[in-house]
């Protein structure tokens, strides 16, 4: 019997055993990224794999990296089949009142509609720290340097993200994976393609990254000819 004289009178070995038992039903911290629930993904399967897509979108308060800053950033991963695997939190930043009122006025009007401006100024969030925590995230699914940053005119992302979040910025391969070049050639390529494409721009971060990658998505339906539909 697991439970009997000899057990019960060696005090330390019943202590261990307990505290075991209360670990084992302790809950455990809270990630900081979620897994979506898809039909080709399973828990177990958070680990590395370089084939794995890095995508991203930022809120930024105006085009130019050398007065302008971050305000908002989201990630999400997907397989190689752009079967989305998990997302990250959407972080907004905090900047200074000084920054806000100084956006043009473009800027001022969507992110002030889409209530981002009264975020920013509520946050107590610093880029440095954002930036670890998407390093965090990233690194739980892609090896450094394996998947390329992708997106809708990712190089305006990574822009800022050299000047505001390097470490981040050099964990992505060179190479960009960017949505709007497949735009314009089925612009010119196939017209109807491109025009069967619905944008909403609806200007949130991880809104903006679930559309580009069904834009992809479309691509590779309409556009794209793969080995085996050959």
């Amino acid at each position: 019997m697991i439970f009997g004289g000899d057990f019960l009178c060696n005090g330390r070995l019943y202590q261990e055993i307990a505290q075991l038992v209360t670990n084992a039903f302790r809950r455990p911290e809270p990630l900081s990224f979620i897994i979506l629930p898809t039909e080709n993904t399973r828990p177990s399967e958070m680990t590395q794999n370089a084939n794995n897509l890095c995508w991203l979108d930022m809120e930024m308060t105006g085009l130019n990296p050398e007065h302008d800053r971050i305000i908002e950033v989201a990630m999400i991963i997907t397989d190689s089949d752009l079967n989305v695997l998990a997302q990250s939190d959407v972080y907004v930043i905090h900047q200074s009142d000084e920054l806000l009122d100084g956006m043009d006025e473009w800027n001022t009007a969507t992110h002030g509609r889409t209530g981002l401006t009264q975020r920013v100024r509520e946050s107590k969030l610093t880029e440095a720290e954002v930036e670890q925590n998407l390093l965090d995230f990233m690194s739980a699914w892609i090896p450094e340097k394996s998947t390329p940053m992708c997106g809708n005119s990712i190089h305006q992302d990574r822009r800022f993200m050299v000047k505001y979040m390097p470490r981040l910025e050099a964990y992505f391969h060179y190479r960009n994976l960017d949505v709007s070049t497949l735009k314009e050639l089925a612009k010119r390529w196939n017209p109807a393609v491109a025009k069967s494409v619905v944008k909403r721009g609806s200007h949130k971060a991880l809104d903006d990254i679930l559309e580009s990658i069904e834009e992809m998505r479309h691509y590779r339906e309409h556009f794209l000819k793969l080995p085996s539909e050959q």
